[in-house]
């Protein structure tokens, strides 16, 4: 089935030209020219993946990306000229898988669209390479942490954690190596599948999304550990 992914830009020549592009590489493109007309697509219909832009107008890319984050987990890319850490950070900090700045090669942003590709083709159809099919991660009070990976999904207690797919992937990976530091690197070419491009702020800022989903308190983490210097680690509990 061809992927379905809407592109979100206001400049009519970069809109055009992305859009040929992905056409090109297999993509059924749709175009939204602004943030309220991007909102509007989605609930209407949504799309397998986004492509947005930071600076949209009235309503820009990071509130686009927070309003599709309140009820979807597709996979979101980030295309913006604005390349300071704090963009950056606030990008992902709203919910986009991945982040590119512009200028850029259009074969770096297909590579990074495929990557997220696989990503979800392989949450929807586990591999037994070796990670638990079934952990709990945390038995303390008031109810269990659970993670089911056969099934995509999350619980504390009778509660399903809403995480993106990014966040799933990243927990499913600590949770295969319980008690092992893994470096941002390893966790780069394991999730994001292109070590190459990989920024290590990827990874730093969505374990700090998810830590405030799967931690009584985010702000003393006590499952996912930071080892300073070197990584993280899963203390499941």
């Amino acid at each position: 089935m061809t992927p379905r992914l809407l592109v979100v830009e206001d400049d009519d020549h970069i809109r055009t030209a992305l859009r040929w592009a992905l056409e090109d590489e297999g993509y059924d493109v749709d175009e939204a020219v602004d943030g309220e007309d991007a909102c509007r697509q989605v609930s209407d219909s949504t799309p397998d993946m986004m492509v947005v832009d930071l600076m949209l107008g009235a309503v820009d890319g990071f509130a686009v990306i927070r309003e599709v984050r309140l009820g979807h987990d597709l996979p979101i890319i980030v295309v913006s000229a604005k390349a300071d850490t704090h963009d950056i950070v606030a990008a992902l900090e709203a919910g986009a898988d991945d982040y590119v700045t512009k200028p850029f090669e259009v074969k770096e942003l297909t590579a990074r669209l495929r990557a997220l590709r696989r990503r979800a083709g392989s949450s929807a159809h586990p591999t037994s390479r070796g990670a638990p099919r079934e952990v709990v991660l945390d038995e303390q009070p008031p109810a269990p942490l659970v993670l089911r990976e056969e099934s995509g999904t999350v619980h504390r207690g009778d509660e399903q954690l809403h995480l993106t797919l990014t966040e799933f992937r990243l927990l499913c990976e600590l949770a295969a190596s319980p008690g092992r530091v893994l470096s941002r690197q390893d966790l780069l070419q394991r999730v994001w599948e292109h070590g190459f491009f990989g920024d290590e702020r990827l990874v730093d800022v969505h374990i700090r999304r998810l830590r405030t989903k799967v931690e009584l308190d985010p702000g003393t983490p006590r499952i996912i550990v930071t080892v300073r210097g070197l990584g993280y680690r899963l203390d499941p509990r």
